[in-house]
């Protein structure tokens, strides 16, 4: 069985809450996350030995709600997570509240010396018997039988979950859609009330397919999300245009943030109007159904380096364009009315293809 270490950058010999986590990240986890941070603490402060299992037992946790845990917490850069080569978790590493979030994490190895004089690191034994794959397929819906399906619909908060479920979607629940629902209940781990306001979430957005809805699940379990509050925050992280823009680009559901970072530039760095950014995403459509983002980039940063502040200024780079371009053998493909000042896009798609 393999074994997990825990070490933080600074150690002291007590049990001591950093009034930064108090101040910026009590407010945002749900009891389980702040259950096992702090146990965590505890445990590296009086060098006790634990295991994943203990802790789920001490809890009344199951072992992936401990992994889901420990996950949000490197999310926000609290803890890294280190891994054997078989992927088993072999060590948890507390992060310093005073060490900046984009320095390296170094493992600290302490001579005999060292380690005497001053314990920087405090190791404490914890067995792992949860690997990534075991971790990864707590985002799989499993094949329930008409037995649990029953004991599920019997359960009163289950059966009034599903009614409710029933009213925002205007339809009876089919026994593949109920599997869903129950799913999201028993594997992702979402309480009545977060299944609720995910429902309500997705229809507000005239989303009302169960398998939308279920992806949206599983992206919210990703991201550590168990409260409504916290789904409500994600939810309102980003403006409408975000949304809009990606919509434009042919892609639903919730950006990520590499996602929502591309249109966060193009709007507050490069400056650009709605529908400017419009037509780059008409454009890209028109030339490719992969690697859109990157593709719809290279676009806006190319009107940008040329000067483009109104959809008007576009107009005279694509004759310009025309004028200056080397001639070649026309082509029927739509997308050659479209070439831009600087960029090739016949030589950015194969780029972006081969990647």
């Amino acid at each position: 069985m393999s074994h997990v270490t825990i070490y933080q950058d600074n150690y002291a010999d007590s049990t001591v809450i950093s009034n930064r986590f108090i101040d910026e990240y009590m407010e945002d986890a749900n009891d389980a996350q702040l259950k096992i941070y702090l146990y965590l603490i505890r445990m590296m402060s009086a060098r006790r030995s634990t295991s994943i299992s203990d802790i789920a037992d001490m809890f009344n946790y199951t072992e992936k709600d401990v992994m889901r845990a420990l996950r949000y917490w490197e999310k926000k850069r609290l803890l890294t997570l280190e891994y054997d080569d078989n992927k088993a978790v072999t060590g948890i590493h507390l992060m310093d509240f005073a060490q900046p979030v984009s320095a390296p994490v170094i493992a600290p190895v302490p001579s005999v010396s060292a380690a005497a004089a001053a314990p920087l690191a405090s190791v404490v034994p914890i067995s792992s018997k949860l690997n990534t794959e075991e971790f990864e397929d707590a985002y799989i819906k499993p094949n329930y039988t008409l037995d649990e399906l029953k004991a599920f619909k019997s359960d009163e908060a289950t059966s009034r979950l599903l009614f409710v479920t029933e009213q925002y979607l205007k339809k009876t629940l089919s026994p593949s859609e109920v599997r869903t629902i129950l799913f999201i209940s028993d594997k992702l781990g979402f309480s009545e009330d977060l299944i609720d306001y995910l429902i309500q979430y997705c229809v507000d957005r005239d989303k009302k397919d169960l398998r939308y809805i279920e992806k949206v699940a599983i992206s919210w379990a990703q991201q550590g999300i168990t409260t409504p509050k916290q789904a409500s925050r994600l939810a309102g992280k980003y403006d409408k245009i975000v949304y809009d823009i990606m919509k434009a680009l042919g892609k639903n559901g919730t950006p990520t943030q590499t996602e929502a970072s591309y249109i966060t530039r193009w709007i507050k760095e490069y400056g650009f109007t709605a529908d400017v950014i419009y037509t780059a995403c008409e454009r890209t459509v028109l030339a490719t159904d992969k690697h859109r983002l990157e593709y719809a980039d290279s676009i806006l940063t190319s009107w940008y380096q040329a000067g483009v502040h109104h959809k008007s200024d576009i107009q005279p780079l694509d004759d310009h364009y025309r004028k200056t371009k080397p001639s070649r053998a026309a082509s029927s493909n739509k997308f050659n009315q479209f070439k831009q000042n600087n960029y090739d896009f016949d030589v950015l798609e194969q780029e972006l293809l081969s990647n």
